[in-house]
């Protein structure tokens, strides 16, 4: 069975078929899901979609992308989100300095807020980075004690990869490990610890190859997982075992 730690079910590219996806995983062996939200409104569809179907799971937060608008009131309202019983965990938070569409003080305070939120509820995070690897990785080391989490989405380095495992995170690799143009993404995924390891999809973007263009969903977890199966020497059901495993010792509220 395979765990996708990273779909976004709630995106309007699956409002068409989506109980279709979700049959389509189930039958490619996926058992469990988180779904990011990345503002207040995707949290409470993602927890929506928790209700709805077996197997899935949200997790809340403000994603730097979303904080062109941001106020403060929209951390009082991840809070309460977060107490709901199929909430497991803070996310999909980080910095983005790609995009930029706010300034960067701004998106280190609310990271910041959102890892102190996280650490309240006692809830792992989801990490997003582009572009800011350095001030994600030492605001993890400096203001995430008590805190475990995932770096959502992983095409870094052995060393960087290293400073968050040390920290209680874990590494998670979607569609880009089977892209043909990254070898340096393998070389570290060969070599990060397995207790570390999770896959994901973040369905619908990122399919993996020979997929890779058209929309992601959450069965092709699989791919990924073959692939890094591959990487490491390892049978495709010892990689889903193993992927699983630390999926439930990272998301503690998903019920076996």
């Amino acid at each position: 069975m395979w765990f996708d730690t990273h779909c976004h079910l709630f995106d309007e590219r699956f409002q068409e078929d989506l109980d279709a996806v979700v049959a389509r995983a189930r039958a490619a062996g996926v058992r469990h899901f988180v779904v990011p939200g990345v503002d207040v409104q995707t949290s409470e569809a993602a927890i929506a979609l928790a209700e709805r179907f077996e197997g899935v799971y949200a997790a809340v937060g403000v994603h730097p992308e979303s904080l062109a608008d941001y106020r403060p009131r929209m951390l009082e309202e991840i809070r309460r989100l977060a107490a709901h019983p199929k909430v497991v965990a803070i996310g999909e938070i980080g910095l983005d300095y790609y995009w930029d569409v706010a300034p960067r003080e701004v998106q280190r305070e609310v990271f910041v807020a959102q890892l102190d939120l996280a650490r309240e509820t006692g809830l792992p995070v989801v990490v997003h980075n582009r572009d800011a690897t350095e001030d994600v990785v030492r605001l993890i080391e400096t203001e995430a004690q008590g805190v475990t989490g995932v770096m959502h989405c992983f095409t870094g380095d052995l060393d960087t990869a290293m400073r968050c495992i040390r920290c209680g995170f874990f590494i998670s690799y979607g569609g880009p490990l089977t892209f043909k143009n990254a070898e340096a993404v393998r070389e570290a995924a060969a070599r990060i610890p397995a207790e570390a390891l999770v896959v994901e999809t973040d369905s619908p973007y990122l399919s993996p190859h020979p997929l890779r263009g058209k929309r992601n969903e959450p069965e092709r977890v699989r791919i990924v997982g073959e692939r890094l199966a591959e990487i490491r020497g390892l049978t495709a059901q010892e990689m889903a075992d193993l992927t699983t495993r630390n999926a439930l010792r990272l998301f503690t509220r998903v019920r076996v």
